[in-house]
């Protein structure tokens, strides 16, 4: 489950090429955390990209 309860960042697609062009497929996953959060006034686990955290759009709980 590689994407964001905040701004929905996912998984991305993409091509590893090499030196002679040929093209493999390959994935750029985000960096997810699992948080405690105050969703709703109330403390939620949810899972949220590292940007999402140090940008402060997450009130992490105690």
């Amino acid at each position: 489950m590689a994407k964001c309860s905040v701004c929905n960042k996912g998984v991305v697609f993409g091509h590893n090429v090499s030196h002679s062009n040929r093209k493999t497929n390959r994935t750029w996953k985000p960096n997810i955390r699992k948080v405690k959060a105050v969703v709703g006034g109330t403390p939620k686990t949810i899972y949220v990209c590292t940007r999402c955290l140090r940008s402060g759009k997450v009130e992490r709980a105690i």
